[in-house]
């Protein structure tokens, strides 16, 4: 049996239960051990959003293999495909690998795969996203609160537009509506603008597709008017570019304030030439550190109660321990205090020569 298979149970068992076991597999040999080394899966569910490739890919393997010199990490990625991550599931555990990180595509479909892993005495840390099934541990950012921040954000921008003696007309670009996590930005951005502002269209978007979101808002453009749009909630920076590429070829001048989320480098020029009004900064180190913690302590057989923060349940599994990071709001005049000073990006990367003006106004140049 994988040792893995004791610290599993635990995070279903009665924590008297739960403590013991975990306690009993740390003094056990095999590959999981505090001297030896093992294997990590690590599965994200797409590449359209630049932070998994460019960020938590690398970090996690960084944070891993500094937390435990011999171990390795067993990496794939699913470009958005459910079936793919479900073969990539079986994959994993067919190479053996002690603990699995998973960014699942689909918050259902990948019940199975999860349930297929526990069978295996496989941990499942469910990464930045929940999953159904019975997950060991979940690490993600506050995500109602993301959309709270977008919608302030939001407010802010519209200023007098956004009064209720004359509520200014927002269209929100939502995610898709098939996680928790995607759910919970939509309710966060809801509880901020309804009763502030008239939401005159609502999408959600399959797949996070910035083409989708381009049509959607031609859409809503002709049957609003291109004089009739105040803001837009876009869910993230992918539908924020789909967005404002529309608004662009409709030939609106200024454009109207657009909220985003990640961070990613095209969104941060966005905001700085004021085209995007803001972003959510997800700080992706410290979410891929306590990930990676959580794997090599659970590979090893440890207790993760110390690191934890928090419970969160789905209708399969409850009180899983979590850990909850805050984001931040990114306006132009939070660049340099947020991405640049946490080293994700130089101002150089930034400042490309067709910015070097808009650049100057932000204050990141002289």
């Amino acid at each position: 049996m994988r040792r893995g298979r004791a610290v599993l149970a635990a995070a279903v068992l009665p924590p008297v239960v739960a403590v013991a076991l975990s306690l009993g597999g740390c003094g056990s040999g095999g590959s999981g051990s505090a001297e030896g080394g093992f294997k990590v899966g690590l599965l994200l569910s797409q590449n359209v959003q630049t932070r998994w490739e460019r960020f938590d890919k690398p970090l996690i393997e960084k944070r891993v293999t500094e937390l435990c010199a011999r171990c390795t990490v067993e990496y794939a990625n699913a470009e958005g495909d459910v079936a793919t991550q479900k073969q990539q599931v079986e994959t994993m555990i067919n190479r053996d690998v002690e603990v699995l990180l998973l960014s699942a595509v689909n918050f259902r479909s990948l019940r199975s795969s999860v349930e297929r892993a526990h069978d295996a005495g496989i941990p499942v840390i469910a990464y930045d996203g929940l999953v159904e099934g019975p997950v060991s541990a979940h690490v993600s950012f506050d995500n109602e609160r993301v959309g709270r921040l977008q919608g302030e954000a939001l407010l802010r921008a519209l200023g007098n537009r956004a009064d209720k003696a004359d509520s200014g007309q927002v269209v929100m670009m939502n995610g898709p509506q098939t996680s928790p996590t995607n759910v919970a930005f939509k309710k966060g951005a809801l509880s901020v603008l309804q009763g502030e502002v008239r939401i005159v269209k609502s999408y959600d978007t399959p797949g996070w597709s910035q083409e989708t979101a381009h049509t959607n808002m031609d859409n809503a453009l002709a049957a609003l008017g291109t004089d009739s749009v105040d803001g837009v909630y876009a869910a993230n920076d992918g539908l924020a570019a789909g967005v404002i590429s529309a608004l662009k070829n409709a030939g609106i001048d200024p454009l109207p304030p657009v909220t985003g989320q990640d961070a990613d480098l095209a969104a941060v020029q966005r905001v700085v030439l004021g085209e995007q009004y803001m972003s959510v900064y997800k700080p992706f180190k410290a979410e891929a550190d306590a990930a990676a913690r959580i794997a090599v302590a659970l590979g090893r057989g440890d207790d993760i109660t110390d690191l934890t923060d928090t419970t969160v349940d789905t209708a399969t599994t409850k009180h899983i321990p979590a850990v909850q990071l805050d984001p931040v709001p990114v306006t132009v005049a939070d660049i340099r205090s947020t991405v640049v000073e946490d080293g994700v990006y130089t101002v150089d990367q930034i400042c490309a020569p067709e910015l070097a003006a808009a650049c100057r106004r932000a204050g990141l140049t002289e």
